[in-house]
């Protein structure tokens, strides 16, 4: 299963514009709780499992960015 790693970035795209990209830097992590560096906010959101391996979903609104654990690959870091 892909896990969110500390010191990776990972990224996704907004639903709304493909042009969009959401990117955060995962800082700490626990078995139920992930700590991440987003626009120079620190915050938390729970790690959430599926057949594809972790994710999470920092917000709660209809659009929200979804990040995947398999998403690492940030071009130009």
């Amino acid at each position: 299963m892909t896990k969110f790693e500390p010191g990776k970035r990972y990224q996704t795209r907004s639903i709304c514009d493909h042009n969009c990209i959401y990117t955060i830097l995962v800082l700490d992590r626990t078995d139920k709780t992930i700590v991440f560096s987003d626009d120079g906010r620190i915050r938390r959101s729970k790690i959430r499992v599926d057949k594809d391996g972790e994710y999470l979903i920092p917000d709660r609104y209809s659009m929200a960015p979804v990040y995947r654990a398999h998403r690492d690959h940030v071009k130009g870091f």
